[in-house]
């Protein structure tokens, strides 16, 4: 019996445009029959016909509902509408089964258009790969290690490196920027992005899933379903309202004797946009920011964020570049040899101001150490070698003369860090390395402070001086310097813990408990599976531009999130005055069953079309 019902239901849906159209056609011909030749049959009849027509795929809904123990609005409808035929209501009955099907089939092609974000999003995923010898096959026959061809014009299919070839790439699936980047032999691609010009040979490095193209649409699609505090108690509302609509309606029907009334009550509580309202803003604003390379974790998430109102920004690799170069060097005498030291120790280190030294450095003969310990916040160890800042410097009571204190105060008073080289017990070598501030994130700051934001401090494992030099440049009040991982969490646990609404914005790697801890954490520019994990939010993009947007979205959604929610309750309390008023004679009657559900249904399309206007947000 459930298959048979399953299956009906199936060939229902595929026809529902059809059944709409017909019962339009029955409506018509039975206004035609009454009002053109005056035939009363052919009035009943048809409008019987156009009842049952649209009874039917409702009544199919309402019994799936009863199954799982849910009293749905196809349910009140359903009752609604028999107790319409049983009292000889044809018209009403036929125009509120049309009525429902209509809007149906309307919200139905309006949500697709909400979804067309995501929908776009999930199409750019590879179908198809090149094995290296040219060879097309299934993306799902794909393996990591596998060699495959990308030709200008195509898709790369898996995250990998290339091990041939070269030619110009566009990573906007990933990143929702749309510009070309030069990628060559040792270069990381990404799936779903297209080679624009050149030929390239790709290692596959992840495939399918686990890409990170594949990471975007998981996260995305869960998000959609990840439902804000509005729509959970929303939830809870519908859970009882609905139910409590079927009984005032069986009250009264037993008091009044008045079954139309009871049936009436029951079309104009239908909750339905007030059902529909919070989850087409939310899927909206997600779509929005999916389509820029801004992922947020949900309708919770995107409500967290809204409230924010203190921001904390880590220095290095996001209020800068990260592109670190060294522009000045101060050397006591140090050796060759030392120097090659340093590069050895340096180089097993991916931290930018020793990728800035290597890099400096260029050739070097590298040399084993016996031990190599990382001293969290102050640098390396290696041997007798100690490389890091001044910190490291007194904790091993290395001595620093007036003359190389003075060096060290020019070059931080200049905005740039400092790497201190210490052996035999003295210091030997000083480079100051300079970080680029990303371009437009003053103007950022000063556009999220007029959004809400009322306070920023940067934290920064970095000394003082170099960070207040940094922050004096971007219009940021307070800084916290010289501080390891773990005090930057410390700082965002302080915070919380006084009141403030927190969002960390790191790297997604390095500052991962304080991503965590935040009310909100903020991955900026990184793709990797740890930012993805860590981070509310993800800005694939290394933008400031798209934090302001993403906020700006976060406080537009949830806002019109409110606006539906005050719609649906608004149209609800009207039917039920004109329907109380009408009674009372006190205002001529105009609410019935059509005009309730004809009202409930373009009630429904308002609060969907006002969520769509979250896709047009910011547009470019």
């Amino acid at each position: 019996m459930a298959k048979i019902t399953l299956d009906f239901q199936k060939r229902l849906q595929q026809h529902s445009n059809h059944l709409v159209i017909l019962s339009a056609i029955l409506i018509v011909l039975g206004y035609l029959g009454k009002y053109g030749v005056n035939q009363i049959w052919i009035w009943n009849s048809t409008m019987i016909i156009a009842s049952i027509i649209g009874f039917i795929p409702v009544a199919i809904h309402a019994y799936q509902a009863i199954k799982v123990k849910q009293i749905s609005i196809d349910l009140l409808v359903s009752i609604a509408v028999i107790g319409a035929l049983f009292i000889g209501e044809y018209e009403e009955s036929a125009i509120v089964t049309f009525l429902f099907s209509f809007g149906g089939f309307l919200e139905k092609k309006t949500l697709e258009k909400t979804r067309s974000s995501i929908k776009e999003l999930t199409n750019m995923a590879p179908s198809t790969a090149l094995s290296a010898d040219g060879e097309e096959m299934g993306i799902d026959e794909v393996e990591i290690g596998d060699k495959l061809l990308v030709k200008t014009g195509r898709q790369i299919p898996v995250d990998g490196r290339i091990y041939q070839g070269s030619g110009y790439v566009n990573e906007a699936s990933i990143t929702g920027e749309s510009r070309e980047i030069r990628k060559e032999a040792g270069t990381k691609v990404f799936a779903g992005s297209i080679l624009e010009n050149g030929t390239i040979y790709v290692e596959a490095e992840k495939v399918g899933e686990d890409t990170t193209f594949g990471k975007i649409i998981e996260l995305v699609e869960e998000a959609q379903d990840t439902k804000s505090p509005a729509e959970k108690f929303i939830d809870r509302f519908a859970k009882y309202y609905t139910p409590a609509v079927l009984v005032i309606a069986a009250i009264t029907w037993v008091f009044s004797h008045n079954l139309e009334l009871a049936i009436t009550i029951l079309v104009l509580g239908c909750p339905g946009a007030l059902v529909i309202g919070a989850p087409v803003s939310n899927v909206a604003g997600i779509g929005n920011g999916a389509k820029r390379g801004v992922l947020i974790k949900g309708g919770d998430v995107m409500n967290t964020f809204s409230h924010i109102d203190t921001l904390l920004f880590d220095k290095t690799g996001t209020l800068t570049k990260g592109n670190t170069e060294v522009v000045v060097v101060k050397n006591y005498g140090a050796s060759k040899e030392l120097i090659d030291a340093v590069a050895s120790a340096e180089n097993e280190s991916d931290h930018p101001l020793a990728t800035a030294v290597v890099r400096m450095i260029g050739k070097f003969n590298p040399i084993k150490f016996k031990k190599t310990d990382v001293v969290k916040g102050q640098g390396i160890i290696a041997d007798d070698l100690l490389i890091g800042n001044e910190k490291m410097m007194v904790v091993n009571h290395i001595t620093i003369s007036p003359e190389q204190k003075q060096d060290i105060t020019e070059i931080t008073d200049s905005g740039a860090s400092v790497v201190l080289v210490a052996a035999d017990n003295r210091l030997q070598l000083i480079y100051g390395i300079a970080d680029e501030i990303r371009s437009g994130v003053k103007e950022s700051l000063e556009e999220l402070h007029h959004e809400g934001i009322s306070r920023m401090i940067m934290l920064t494992g970095d000394n003082e001086t170099t960070a207040k030099a940094v922050a004096a440049q971007l219009g940021i009040d307070e800084v916290r310097a010289n501080l390891m991982p773990e005090e930057k969490a410390e700082v965002v646990k302080s915070l919380k813990n006084s009141g403030k609404k927190i969002a960390f914005i790191g790297d997604g790697v390095n500052d991962s408990p304080s991503l965590a801890l935040a009310n909100i954490g903020i991955a900026m520019g990184s793709g990797t599976d740890t930012a993805i994990e860590t981070s509310d939010i993800v800005l694939m993009k290394s933008s400031f531009d798209e934090l302001v947007h993403a906020y700006g979205l976060s406080k537009r959604t949830v806002a019109n999130m409110t606006q539906n929610i005050v719609i649906a309750i608004v149209v609800v309390l009207f039917l039920l005055a004109g329907l109380i008023l009408g009674g009372t004679g006190l205002v001529p009657s105009f609410v019935n069953m059509g005009t309730g559900m004809f009202v409930h249904e373009a009630s429904i399309l308002i609060v969907i079309v006002n969520g769509m206007r979250l896709i047009r947000y910011r547009e470019k």
